[in-house]
């Protein structure tokens, strides 16, 4: 075999084809999951969400986040998604190739032990302001409820006789009022429905453990832009804090 030149451990490293960028605090690991509706076919979950599953991926998130060594403050999750956020710490110095590696890697394997089936994440990093924490997080919460209506409509629907294609053409550009009324024409008032479903799930971390808050705020009220603050700030992020 003939080669360019002489076989080095050092001219390999220099073919080790990265980025090299890292992230400064505060950032986000958003993880989604692959090819996770044909998993919850084969598993038999209900529809449109899974207690079960959702525990299941709790479950995951916080094995990952407890053993990361520079562990998250926070993690956000709804449906097959997973925001983990650095407020304070980054681990591996920030260097965004392995925060995502790592972290999808770990999640993903905790989460196939748990369900005795494999599964696998997709991660990308989310550069963040200080400022910005709480958008970050009002933005995804209004994707966990737009992923909520949405489900609950698609199901209705389904159950109706509608097949995949029919019931995906049938939502495509209905607004938030005609989902509400779509639903509760059929029996499902979104408002009602359980909170992890609605507003998502939170790890928030309090004295090295983390809390699972299965029943957060909406972040757009004033209450829940009050709990944002609260839950962003290192001096309130203690259990007497975010009780006020």
């Amino acid at each position: 075999m003939r080669t360019d030149g002489p076989i080095t451990a050092r001219a390999f490293k220099e073919r080790e084809s990265y980025a090299r960028l890292s992230a400064p605090v505060p950032f986000a690991v958003r993880l989604d999951g692959r090819t996770f509706h044909a998993l919850a076919k084969e598993l038999g979950w209900e529809t449109p969400f899974d207690e079960g599953a959702m525990r299941a991926m709790v479950a995951a998130v916080r094995g990952t986040a407890e053993g990361i060594g520079v562990p998250p403050e926070l993690a956000f999750m709804f449906s097959d998604e997973v925001s983990l956020v650095f407020l304070e710490k980054a681990p591996f110095g920030g260097r965004v190739e392995k925060l995502a590696s790592v972290l999808a890697s770990g999640t993903a394997g905790r989460l196939s032990i748990i369900l005795g089936r494999p599964v696998s994440f997709d991660a990308r990093t989310v550069l963040l302001t200080p400022a910005g924490v709480g958008d970050y997080l009002l933005w995804r919460q209004r994707e966990a409820w737009n992923n909520h209506a949405h489900g609950h409509a698609y199901w209705a629907l389904r159950r109706e006789g509608l097949d995949g294609p029919a019931a995906t053409s049938r939502l495509k550009g209905v607004r938030k009022a005609e989902l509400h009324e779509m639903c509760f024409s059929r029996g499902i008032n979104l408002a009602k429905t359980p909170a992890w479903q609605r507003n998502g799930v939170l790890l928030v971390r309090q004295g090295g453990k983390y809390d699972e808050r299965w029943d957060p705020p909406r972040f757009a009220t004033g209450e829940g832009r009050r709990f944002l603050e609260r839950l962003i700030t290192s001096d309130d992020r203690t259990d007497e804090g975010m009780k006020r």
